[in-house]
């Protein structure tokens, strides 16, 4: 019992040290020398305890010491607060928002670049009022870019199959800033709520990212209207809040995948917390599973089918973009019901 006591002592050390070396490394946006140093420092800390639990005399004084300095640590880290003033890229700069009368929605800052390239970009925005009583389908957009367990996933809301609102939970980069899932573990991110036409959000992921290029595909939820409303109109309500109150991305528990799990906790037949929430690329197959998405095909073949890159590049800058990469697509007849 002793030796799995120390064994178990051990571990925690370990398990600590391991992500404060890291949080540190990557700690708000102090200087690198700083960083590097108050790494090394905390992982010095942390040899010496693992150390002194050979020692019974200094066992306790060890543990104590490492104990205290974790704790000005989490102090510290606690203390980080996310912002909304930062010198933001381009395409993360203007935050989109929402008023609600009734069934009339006003949407601000709606994101509409017009894109050449990923990286070479005409910033456009607009405004948009839809109506609430006209909310028939939500589709899921599931990008992969790394193999079949990562992907981006957002939704995309339609309004009598002719405006399309979609909605992308992302992390907000900075200028010169690149996207890591482990910083993203760090408080390094804001959360952003991109709210963009189909003709930016996915023509850029289909049409305008070579490397690596991303495999797109588009899946038809199944639901009632009542359900559609209260999911789009709980992430109106996020998209407002977060626009006076902002909040950290997280790669494992504030995310694409994630986030939308959370909005639908009032959708009826919403999937159970899985495995595939977290990792994102089988979310598809666990709505699937769960009777969310159109069941007639097996869900290989329904994939196969829902892969939209060919009709997207076909489609370009089209007026129709979104009627376009919907064509043929299985389940797209289907709308949510009356």
């Amino acid at each position: 019992m002793r030796l799995a006591g120390l064994v178990g002592l051990a571990a925690l050390v370990l398990g600590s040290a391991g992500w404060g070396v890291l949080a540190l490394a990557y700690f708000d946006h102090e200087s690198l020398a700083l960083r590097a140093t108050l790494a090394a420092a905390l992982a010095l800390a942390a040899l010496v305890a693992l150390t002194a639990l050979a020692f019974p005399d200094w066992r306790g004084y060890a543990l104590a010491g490492y104990a205290a300095v974790f704790a000005v640590l989490l102090w510290r880290w606690s203390a980080i607060e996310p912002s909304n003033d930062r010198d933001w890229r381009p395409d993360a700069a203007r935050l989109a928002h929402a008023s609600v009368a009734g069934d009339e929605v006003a949407l601000y800052d709606i994101r509409n670049f017009d894109y050449r390239t990923e990286a070479d970009f005409t910033p456009a925005y607009y405004d948009r009022k839809l109506d609430l009583r006209e909310l028939d389908s939500v589709d899921l957009v599931a990008s992969y870019w790394m193999g079949p367990a990562i992907a981006h996933v957002f939704l995309s809301f339609g309004f009598a199959g002719r405006d399309y609102v979609a909605i992308s939970i992302e992390a907000r980069n900075e200028r010169g800033e690149g996207y890591s899932s482990i910083k993203g573990f760090f408080r390094q991110y804001e959360l952003i709520y991109v709210v963009a036409d189909e003709r930016d959000v996915v023509r850029l992921r289909t049409n305008c990212r070579h490397d690596p290029p991303e495999d797109v595909y588009l899946y038809r939820l199944l639901g009632t209207r009542e359900d559609a409303q209260r999911l789009f109109l709980e992430f109106l309500e996020e998209i407002n809040r977060l626009r006076d109150r902002p909040e950290f991305y997280n790669t494992l528990v504030t995310n694409c995948t994630t986030n939308i799990w959370l909005h639908a906790r009032g959708v009826s037949g919403r999937p159970p917390l899985s495995w595939r929430v977290l990792v994102s690329g089988y979310a598809p197959e666990l709505l699937y599973d769960s009777g969310k998405l159109d069941s007639r095909l097996p869900f290989d073949e329904l994939k196969r089918r829902s892969r939209i890159n060919d009709l997207a590049m076909a489609a370009g800058r089209a007026d129709d973009f979104s009627q376009r990469i919907r064509a043929h697509l299985p389940g797209v007849t289907q709308r949510t019901a009356a």
